[in-house]
């Protein structure tokens, strides 16, 4: 993977890293989204609460269908919740207008699980990458130039690439282009929705150390989202468990994988195939005592 010299990685934007007794960076308190109408409204999204301060990782995890994709929307609120308060960087900007939100905008990205869907494929990716920049007022067509093959080079391609197409990229240099495109806006906190999940095994390891170097080097919070609960507990400080568009638990992730309270979280771990027969016997034993119970 290409590597950026030190003077140029000092020279990209970032906020600081956290320290003991700050502030959370983004606060959700009661989150709730409702999808349909009347009598056939469905909440996605049930009450939920958490907190995410700057250079930490809080993973969200949980099976198909319950929630997980639609929290992470509303967090960068690209979805509005229908009750609920959204704080960042103190301020409530979970009722906030389109118009009146547009300055935090770049400070909250999204990267998406699928890098093909998100990617337009009649533009380069270079352009792509620009459009955050040029949102934010960038004019000067040579410094944003400079900027995307900065970016580039700082997700781990080739700089010279910037004309290339999506189609000209594998699956992991595609979600490195919405990397790049995330970095763009200098954000502060990054939802990334399952962003692994179609990547072969090495490529995983590859992006995902990519997102650990960039949280430690730019002090930028993450919000990892995934159902493959191997990945979450490699990349996470703190783990939130969700089911049916709920919390069913959150602590740190050494508690909640070593000593899981909930009977759904005991559940999921159950699930994960393990190689050691004698590992394997307990799991399928925990999964008859759960079906039991």
């Amino acid at each position: 993977m290409p590597r950026v010299d030190a003077r140029r990685v000092a020279a990209v934007p970032g906020p600081r890293a956290a320290r003991p007794g700050d502030a959370p960076l983004l606060e959700a308190v009661g989150l709730r989204r409702e999808f349909g109408r009347g009598a056939g409204r469905v909440a996605a999204v049930d009450g939920v609460s958490l907190t995410v301060h700057a250079g930490e990782a809080l993973g969200i995890v949980g099976e198909s269908g319950s929630g997980k994709t639609t929290l992470g929307r509303m967090l960068v609120r690209l979805l509005d919740p229908t009750a609920g308060r959204l704080r960042y960087g103190g301020t409530e900007i979970g009722s906030l207008s389109e118009k009146a939100l547009r300055p935090v905008r770049r400070e909250l990205q999204m990267v998406f699980q699928d890098p093909v869907a998100s990617l337009n494929p009649r533009r380069s990716v270079g352009e792509s990458v620009a459009d955050p920049l040029r949102a934010a007022g960038e004019t000067d067509e040579s410094r944003i130039r400079d900027r995307v093959r900065e970016l580039l080079e700082r997700a781990g391609l080739e700089a010279d690439r910037y004309e290339r197409y999506p189609h000209e990229f594998s699956g992991g240099q595609r979600q490195r282009v919405g990397i790049a495109r995330a970095l763009a806006a200098g954000p502060r906190l990054i939802v990334c929705d399952d962003p692994v999940s179609a990547l072969d095994v090495t490529t995983q390891a590859q992006v995902l150390g990519l997102l650990a170097e960039l949280r430690r080097e730019l002090g930028i919070g993450l919000v990892f989202i995934a159902h493959d609960l191997a990945v979450v507990r490699q990349v996470s400080d703190r783990v939130a468990v969700m089911r049916r568009g709920r919390i069913v638990e959150e602590g740190l992730v050494d508690e909640v994988y070593g000593a899981p309270r909930h009977p759904y979280t005991r559940q999921l771990l159950a699930a994960v195939p393990a190689l050691d027969p004698a590992q394997a016997a307990r799991r399928r034993a925990t999964r008859k005592e759960l079906a039991a119970a």
